[in-house]
C-alpha cells in the first residue's frame, strides 16, 4: 500500500537539508532489488575487487540495507557537490607536480558530511519520533544504487552517480530511518550512446559499460592496493599520485555543475611539486595532508605513488631524491624507487646503483625490480 505523503514534513526536510548545505535530498524505501546484489556477486566472482577483501566479507549485508538494520523502512539520500573550479584534466600536463583527485584536495568529506548528517538526522528524529542511523561511505551500505533509486541521479557507464544538476561531482550521505516515508521517483539513465568516460580511461578499467575492474583502476591502484603497482600500469598512471578523475572529468553533464559550495572542499590553486613530496618524511607527510583523505594511503604507499610520477616526469633533476629513497625502510618504496631511477638515468648510472644496492638488499620484490 502506498505511504500517505506528508507535504509539511517533506517541505521541512527540503528546507533543513538546504540549510545544512546539501545540494539535494531524496527519499526511497530502505530496500534494493535483487539484481543489485546479483551484480555485486558477479563483480566479486570475477575477481574485480582486487585485494579489497572487505567487500566480500560484507557482501551479504551490502546486498540489502535491512540486513544491516532490519527495522529500517526508508532511506533519505543527501547529496553534496564537490565540483572543481577548473578542468582537472589540465593538471595531467604539469608532470613536475603530483596530481591529486579532486575529492581529496580539501577536507575529508567524511568529516564534513557526517557532522551535518548527524545534525539533520537528529532534527528529523525529534520531529517524527522515528529512529535514525547515518552513513557516509564507511559502512556496508550500497549508497549509489539507493541514490539512483531515490532519484538523486543515475549510475553512469563509469559506475559512479551522475546528476543532471551536478554532473559526476557528488558526495552522498544516507539517513536510514524507521519512519515510513513516500518514495521519490528514480532517475532515468541519461548516458545515451556517450562512451567518453570509458574511452578516456588510461588503463582500460571498464570491461563493459556499467562494469569496473578495480584491479585496473588508477584510483584503486594508488589508494587501496597494498603492493607494488603492476608494471603494465605504471606509465599510464602519469603524475596521478592519489586517485584519478579522468572518467568523471570528461562527463558531458559536468557542464551544469558549479564549483563546490562548501569551501572546505576547495583544493589548492596548484598541485604540489614532486621534488617536495619525495622529500617528505612520515611527520611531514602527516602535516601536509592533515585533515584530508590522502593520509589514509599511508606514507609508504604515498611515496610509492610519487615515485611512479617521478619516473614518468622525465625530469633528471629528481634523480638525487629518487636515489635517496633506494635506502628507505619500506621495500614498497625501495622497489618503486628502482623503477623510477630506471626511467631517469642511463644504463651506466643504473648499473652502478644496482651494484651498490644489491650488496645489502634482501627483499625479493625489490631484488626483482633491480633485475
Amino acid at each position: 500500500m502506498p505511504v500517505a505523503r506528508d507535504d509539511r514534513l517533506r517541505a521541512w526536510l527540503d528546507r533543513a537539508a538546504a540549510n545544512a548545505g546539501f545540494a539535494s535530498v531524496h527519499v526511497t524505501a530502505a530496500s534494493l532489488p535483487d539484481h543489485v546484489g546479483e551484480r555485486l556477486s558477479a563483480f566479486l566472482a570475477a575477481g574485480h575487487a582486487g585485494d579489497m577483501e572487505w567487500l566480500a566479507d560484507t557482501a551479504p549485508r551490502r546486498a540489502a540495507p535491512k540486513a544491516m538494520w532490519p527495522d529500517a523502512k526508508s532511506a533519505i539520500i543527501l547529496t553534496m557537490n564537490y565540483g572543481p573550479d577548473h578542468d582537472p584534466m589540465d593538471n595531467l600536463a604539469a608532470t613536475g607536480h603530483g596530481n591529486i583527485s579532486v575529492y581529496a584536495r580539501g577536507r575529508d568529506y567524511h568529516d564534513v558530511i557526517k557532522g551535518r548528517l548527524k545534525q539533520l538526522a537528529g532534527q528529523f528524529a525529534a520531529r517524527t519520533g522515528a529512529d535514525v542511523k547515518v552513513f557516509v561511505d564507511t559502512a556496508p551500505l550500497m549508497e549509489k544504487p539507493l541514490a539512483a533509486q531515490a532519484g538523486a541521479g543515475w549510475q553512469g557507464k563509469h559506475t559512479n552517480l551522475v546528476s543532471r544538476a551536478n554532473g559526476s561531482w557528488l558526495f552522498l550521505g544516507t539517513i536510514l530511518t524507521t519512519a515510513e516515508l513516500p518514495s521519490d521517483a528514480p532517475e532515468t539513465d541519461h548516458c545515451g550512446s556517450c562512451t567518453r568516460c570509458l574511452d578516456v580511461c588510461p588503463t582500460d578499467a571498464f570491461p563493459a559499460p556499467y562494469q569496473l575492474d578495480a584491479r585496473r583502476c588508477i584510483s584503486y591502484l594508488t589508494i587501496e592496493h597494498k603492493g607494488q603497482i603492476p608494471h603494465e600500469f605504471r606509465a599510464a598512471i602519469g603524475n596521478r599520485i592519489f586517485g584519478c578523475d579522468d572518467c568523471l572529468a570528461v562527463c558531458p553533464w559536468n557542464k551544469y555543475a558549479a564549483r563546490a559550495a562548501e569551501a572546505r572542499f576547495h583544493g589548492p590553486a596548484q598541485m604540489p611539486l614532486l621534488a617536495a613530496l619525495l622529500a617528505l618524511d612520515e611527520t611531514g607527510f602527516r602535516a601536509m595532508f592533515a585533515g584530508g583523505p590522502v593520509r589514509r594511503a599511508g606514507h609508504a604507499r604515498f611515496l610509492r605513488n610519487v615515485l611512479i610520477a617521478a619516473g614518468n616526469s622525465c625530469d633528471a633533476a629528481l634523480v638525487p631524491a629518487v636515489e635517496a629513497l633506494l635506502a628507505h625502510d619500506s621495500p614498497l618504496v625501495r622497489g618503486m624507487a628502482v623503477w623510477a631511477l630506471r626511467q631517469l638515468v642511463d644504463e651506466v648510472g643504473f648499473d652502478r646503483a644496482r651494484q651498490l644496492a644489491l650488496s645489502t638488499e634482501d627483499d625479493p620484490d625489490v631484488t626483482a625490480e633491480w633485475a
